[in-house]
């Protein structure tokens, strides 16, 4: 085995990465009273390279176009997670408030280093039933976890995943990383951070295990098989009812690479979406995922490619195989750090009784 988890086993593993919550969250939510939402933002001090693929049927992002990797603009600061839905989108002006006061965004006046505009890309999560449909993330959210970003990273009902339902169970934030010792991406990491509110179903309802943990095994996750009554009563649950959902995140490497290589990040870390979520990129849904290079790792050694061939076409196999492992840990990390809300149950509180 060439890898192992980072020191974190979080996105912020990632050289150059911090994240940020804030949400707002009543400890008598129900589903349509009190608060229970939040955002979360990914911050790049200094910037890095980034792309997007979105595959859910009905998305709700921002700034997505600009991403594509024929456009002009390589570089982003900061992408915005948010409850919310489409109101939630207001949340990233409080995100570029904060970074234009701490001069972050591409600098416009050579004679005046205030003069910046923030690139803030962001994705939405459809969680307005839960709490209060009028309560969602504005531009003071935003603000305030752009400023609270840091290495260290809360997961379960927190920030973006504060109101987040998966399939029948509560959903949540996770994350997870790789860092490669051995091979073409020697001394790379790649990370995750995951947004988990699919109509989907997140765990195999013959055995009650996340779909997610089958790549690596139970084990890893310190899971065994629940009882026959625990997993009755998980199959018992009510189908979600609503028809707009959605998971999202950000995957991030410490490589150097362009936004062509940020898109087939993003493209391929889709698959560990689909590995841990039944099913996933449904019309319901609106799946996206960033991806964001900030080439702070080690330089790539050259590669013996024909010409033909990218040079780090190597290094950047490995790292796409990287994200969707990633991807999908984040996920069962979202699901069994979840705590209930608003009367939805977790998987903790279903299966570990």
């Amino acid at each position: 085995m060439n890898s192992t988890a980072g020191p974190r086993n979080s996105i912020t593993d990632v050289a150059g990465v911090l994240v940020g919550h804030h949400h707002r969250l009543d400890p008598g939510a129900t589903l349509g009273a009190g608060a229970a939402t939040g955002c979360t933002v990914v911050r790049v001090p200094g910037g890095a390279t980034a792309s997007v693929d979105v595959r859910g049927g009905g998305p709700g992002t921002r700034e997505t176009d600009l991403l594509d990797p024929g456009h002009t603009v390589r570089q982003v600061h900061a992408v915005l997670l948010t409850g919310g839905s489409a109101y939630g989108l207001a949340a990233a002006d409080g995100v570029m408030r904060w970074l234009e006061e701490h001069r972050e965004g591409i600098p416009m006046d050579p004679a005046d280093p205030a003069r910046v505009v923030p690139i803030v890309p962001g994705a939405v999560i459809f969680d307005l039933p839960v709490g209060a449909w009028d309560i969602r993330p504005d531009a003071e959210f935003g603000y305030r976890a752009t400023e609270s970003a840091s290495d260290t990273v809360e997961r379960g009902s927190v920030g973006a995943g504060a109101g987040a339902r998966a399939g029948s169970i509560k959903g949540g934030i996770g994350t997870a990383s790789v860092r490669f010792t051995d091979g073409a991406a020697a001394g790379h990491t790649v990370g995750a951070l995951v947004v988990a509110n699919p109509v989907g179903s997140v765990f195999d309802p013959r055995t009650g295990l996340p779909w997610g943990a089958g790549t690596d095994g139970p084990d890893r996750f310190g899971l065994t098989p629940p009882t026959t009554e625990a997993l009755a009563r998980a199959n018992a649950l009510p189908v979600k009812g609503t028809v707009l959902n959605t998971t999202i995140g950000v995957v991030a490497t410490d490589a150097a690479l362009d936004p062509a290589g940020c898109r087939r990040l993003a493209v391929t870390a889709h698959d560990g979406l689909a590995r841990a979520i039944r099913p996933a990129h449904s019309p319901l849904d609106g799946d996206t995922l960033f991806a964001l290079a900030t080439g702070a790792g080690a330089p790539e050694a050259n590669s013996a490619l024909p010409p033909a061939f990218p040079p780090d076409l190597l290094l950047l196999d490995e790292l796409c195989t990287a994200a969707a492992v990633c991807v999908e840990r984040a996920i069962v990390d979202a699901v069994l750090q979840a705590r209930p809300v608003a009367g939805i149950p977790s998987y903790r509180e279903l299966f570990d009784r």
